[in-house]
């Protein structure tokens, strides 16, 4: 039986992404399983993949993945489909999604159970699967970890991304670690709660141990042991490529929640490395471990903590409610 740290489950893409300063779309290997497993890899984390792809899946892509220390016990191609694919188009600080083609879904009898795993990161990118897969893994690995974007797309017949409600209290109940972007924890609890706190909070009171919302370059919002805590983000010396930062920020934070650390620390770590991700283009962070390091003691030392950190959230989420209105 195969011992790992952490497997990620959800589709591998081919990106196709569009960066206005190089004014040309460039082809990346993406995808949660592959930012978040070289992130944690890059930890010294021993993570694996379960995944599909079609037959257009480059050879260069499985290479990458076998040189950068993932396993791919978990990884099947699909005869007569195709890899799931987006275009990605960034401008003006926002992001334009179009699903190009999508592979078939995993289902729980994918999921071997030849395998012992620290932790599960469930992480679908375009309802590649059902949100009772959540359930059924959470005996499966001591730490369960969900990104719930792939549950809040819907694509119309052009495949142009949206938002769409996403209400599932009983699957947040077996979730350990809970990471979310600004816009769709928003979708998540609805208009009914009143502010980002508000909202945090209430997904720790259905028994998320840590709850993480990333804020793109204000950094990210942190609640657990009903606290609340504002990590900044690191400046990138270089703006490249944004994608897959928030996923590197899992993969990078469930790599040293692991060694029983603290999730302050931790989601320091996480932002750290989501700097060096934007540095670079596609999943590869060109970085050391000490050099990850170096950035979160930088960031720690500049984390909002208690009264001083709820206020930060506090007009974050007043932010929000005012757009949604």
């Amino acid at each position: 039986m195969k011992a790992l740290d952490i497997v990620t489950i959800g589709h591998f893409s081919i990106d196709c992404i569009f960066l206005p300063q190089a004014n040309v779309f460039k082809k990346a290997l993406g995808g949660s399983p592959a930012y978040v497993s070289f992130s944690a890899r890059q930890l010294g984390a021993r993570v694996g993949v379960v995944s599909k792809v079609g037959v257009d899946f480059p050879k260069k892509y499985i290479n990458m993945l076998k040189h950068g220390g993932v396993d791919l016990f978990g990884l099947k191609k699909e005869k007569n489909s195709a890899t799931t694919s987006f275009n990605l188009e960034y401008s003006a600080n926002k992001r334009r999604l179009i699903l190009r083609s999508l592979a078939p879904p995993i289902r729980l009898t994918d999921i071997s159970s030849d395998f012992n795993a620290e932790s599960i990161h469930v992480a679908p990118i375009a309802g590649e699967f059902s949100s009772e897969i959540v359930v059924a893994l959470r005996s499966r690995a001591k730490v369960l970890s969900l990104d719930p974007q792939g549950f809040l797309r819907r694509f119309d017949t052009k495949g142009k991304a949206s938002m769409k409600n996403f209400k599932a209290d009983k699957i947040f109940e077996n979730v350990d670690v809970f990471k979310s972007s600004l816009s769709e924890v928003r979708v998540i609890t609805g208009k009914s709660e009143k502010g980002l706190k508000a909202t945090m909070k209430r997904l720790g009171d259905l028994g998320i141990t840590v709850v993480i919302v990333t804020l793109g370059r204000k950094g990210a919002a942190l609640f657990f042991d009903n606290k609340f805590c504002c990590i900044p983000s690191f400046p990138p010396k270089r703006l490249t490529d944004p994608t897959g930062a928030g996923d590197v920020f899992a993969g990078a934070f469930l790599a040293e929640y692991l060694r029983n650390a603290d999730a302050l620390w931790c989601a320091c770590v996480g932002s750290a490395a989501a700097s060096f991700k934007a540095e670079t283009f596609g999943p590869v962070l060109f970085c050391t471990k000490g050099a990850i390091y170096e950035r979160a003691k930088h960031l720690f030392a500049k984390v909002h903590t208690g009264s001083d950190a709820q206020c930060v959230i506090d007009a974050i989420g007043k932010g929000i409610k005012q757009k949604s209105d």
